[in-house]
């Protein structure tokens, strides 16, 4: 099922296998899921991965059921790997991409005084990490302003700002979750090469969406969930950690027997790998679904995946763009497959649950989940679809007549 780069006819229309890849989605005989960008459905392999393991542990044991999948643990971190250009030994698994992003923030020795650079975009957990470090250890939060095309944070202006501050961290949310900017990390990273500045994705977004390369980014970590764009289960994440920062002995805050070993009464030694940003204790049917998800994207290809996604989402996005009363806000020469919008007049909560009526899945965004953005575009809330590769223009033309159905019923 692998697909090279020439997957997608210049029209945008897909040579993938769609209606296989649809009777492998269980969940697309019941809905209209465009809320990918939140969790996607899963895939029947995820989810026999999962319970497999599940019934393996109830028939002899946990401790036994792990030791007995030993081959198929070590192949979540192959997986990863193999899917974001990394190696085995740079990946961690986590409990979220918050988990995975706090692991990271915390095993950085902040001082008062540092600077983390940073964009008005990065997504609100990251921004009350941030304020939060702020107020414990007195680091300085500095926004980089917005490049007055729209296309997201002005990169030479960042640049300055890192030669002139020294930031002790950089960090950037690849594609923010309250719209479909796509930020432009990999010349920030190489911004950051040239200075020797530490650096830190958010790709949560971005992983089984883009193909992802850790090395053209040039990112030193980069976290994300295995729930939205890649299709595994909820509760899971990982954290990619370079080499550059494992030789410099980099450890989480908290390091546990797992990621350390006691070497003397008084002293340990962090493990060379990432498992120091691990724990002992894994939800293993969890990390299984989790390498199924990768295993999953990777023979239905990247290359294809990141083209028929955002062609579906531009023809959403065109289409609700024409629509009397609705005001798309998404910026960016190529929005990524978040699709958002507002409707004047209309409350929030009965316009989803409309929705939900019709079967159709989608997410609300609220003004204090992005406050910079939401104040510059003025709006205190929008609808968030975010179709992925397994739905259909149908589908896409499907949703639009619903929305248009509730925006035109509305002004009578």
């Amino acid at each position: 099922m692998r697909n090279t780069d020439n997957a997608f006819a210049s029209s945008g229309e897909s040579l993938l296998d769609v209606e296989a890849l649809r009777a492998d989605t269980p969940g697309c005989a019941s809905v209209i899921h465009f809320n990918n960008a939140g969790a996607g459905l899963m895939p029947a392999p995820v989810l026999r991965a999962m319970l497999d393991h599940l019934q393996l542990e109830a028939s002899i044991g946990g401790y036994e059921a792990s030791a007995a999948q030993a081959t198929a643990v070590k192949d979540f971190y192959a997986a990863i790997a193999e899917l974001i250009g990394a190696g085995p030994h740079n990946i961690a698994f986590a409990g979220s991409a918050t988990h995975a992003y706090s692991k990271a923030l915390s095993a950085i020795p902040f001082r008062r005084g540092d600077v983390i650079l940073t964009t008005r975009n990065d997504f609100i957990s990251n921004q009350i990490a941030f304020m939060s470090l702020r107020d414990r250890f007195g680091v300085e939060v500095l926004h980089a302003p917005d490049h007055p095309d729209g296309s997201g944070v002005d990169v030479e202006v960042m640049t300055a700002l890192m030669r002139s501050r020294r930031p002790r961290l950089v960090a950037v949310t690849h594609v923010p979750t309250n719209s479909g900017l796509v930020q432009p990390v990999a010349e920030i990273g190489r911004r950051c090469r040239e200075l020797g500045l530490l650096y830190l994705v958010d790709a949560c977004q971005s992983v089984g969406q883009y193909e992802i390369d850790v090395e053209e980014i040039g990112c030193d970590f980069l976290t994300a969930t295995c729930r939205k764009f890649l299709r595994g289960p909820r509760g899971s994440g990982f954290l990619y950690v370079s080499d550059r920062v494992l030789r410099e002995g980099y450890e989480p805050l908290f390091i546990d027997m797992y990621g350390a070993r006691w070497t003397e009464p008084r002293s340990y030694r962090p493990v060379e790998t990432a498992a120091r940003f691990e724990e002992w204790e894994f939800p293993y049917a969890t990390l299984l679904g989790c390498a199924a998800a990768a295993r999953y994207a990777l023979r239905v290809g990247v290359p294809a995946i990141s083209r028929r996604t955002p062609w579906l989402a531009a023809r959403l996005r065109d289409r609700l763009a024409a629509l009397p009363g609705v005001r798309v806000l998404d910026r960016g020469p190529a929005p990524a497959a978040l699709v958002t919008f507002a409707v004047e007049g209309l409350r929030p909560e009965p316009f989803k649950q409309a929705l939900d009526e019709q079967k159709i899945n989608s997410a609300l965004s609220f003004r204090e989940f992005a406050l910079y953005d939401f104040g510059d575009k003025d709006v205190e809330w929008c609808l968030r679809l975010s179709p992925h590769y397994y739905n259909t223009e149908e589908e896409v033309d499907t949703v639009v007549d619903a929305v248009s159905g509730l925006v035109m019923g509305s002004a009578r």
